[in-house]
């Protein structure tokens, strides 16, 4: 499968939100007429999830006592198959895993524009348990997947497993498609306007992992891409690793530059 280093997206997907120096990979899908660029920034960096571990949360101010992490807006659900994936979830929940089972109005609701999502109570989706909850603070369906032996992405809507990755996808006019895994940035929660007013990927204290993104989020990705693309990027990956160690460094992330 041919790859590329690039030092920005090539232009068919122009308007990238990024506007700090970045490494992309270019890799031609095998079976689509598709071309796949990969944020090696981000992929390569030491983010990790820092839930439970410090995480202040998205919420109006620093609130890591609260132990919300990321889930104060609810979720939005991709298409009829999450939708329907998160239904068969939610029966399997019970008043053990799922502190607000008995909230009184419907879990999901559907908005003026016609999407779903979880409902928010209180300041978090309603499938988020607060701290104290004697199963322990966090998401339902997350506690769902460790008491099945399941994946937590087994068990979760689409975009709650797929975050902090994002992927775009940009036709041209002859119909090839140019599609972006990268990473969610905070201005992808509203633009310049968002509310967000913390994101994981964006900050230091966050890229502190021990293992690169695309090896702690294999799973994710191979998802997200098909098993053989991912196979490709995590060997083009590696490969540029252990050449940043002896001679040109990797692009370090800018949360970490900026810490520098």
């Amino acid at each position: 499968m041919a790859s590329e280093i690039l030092a920005s997206p090539p232009s068919p997907p122009s308007g990238s939100p990024h506007d700090e120096a970045r490494e992309w990979l270019s890799l031609e899908d095998p079976h689509e007429h598709r071309t796949w660029l990969f944020d090696v920034t981000f992929l390569a960096s030491a983010w990790t999830c820092i839930y439970g571990a410090g995480c202040p949360g998205t919420d109006e101010r620093p609130a890591p006592e609260r132990e919300l992490g990321c889930c104060t807006h609810g979720a939005y659900l991709a298409d009829d198959e999450d939708l329907a994936h998160v239904r068969s979830m939610i029966c399997e929940l019970d008043d053990e895993l799922w502190q607000l089972r008995r909230e009184p109005r419907e879990a999901l609701w559907q908005d003026d524009d016609g999407w779903w999502r979880t409902r928010v109570v209180d300041g978090a989706c309603v499938f988020a348990n607060r701290t104290g909850h004697p199963a322990g603070a966090g998401c339902a369906f997350h506690l769902l997947a460790q008491r099945t032996g399941r994946r937590p992405m087994d068990t979760k809507p689409e975009i709650c497993w797929q975050a902090p990755l994002r992927r775009e996808d940009h036709e041209t006019v002859t119909g090839h498609v140019y599609t972006m895994v990268r990473e969610w940035e905070r201005r992808d929660w509203g633009g310049p306007d968002t509310d967000v007013w913390w994101w994981c990927t964006s900050s230091s204290q966050a890229h502190v992992g021990a293992t690169p993104v695309f090896r702690a989020l294999a799973s994710e990705l191979a998802a997200i891409c098909g098993l053989e693309t991912y196979n490709a990027l995590a060997a083009a990956l590696d490969v540029r690793i252990r050449q940043s160690a002896h001679s040109e460094r990797l692009l370090a992330h800018p949360a970490v530059r900026r810490r520098d």
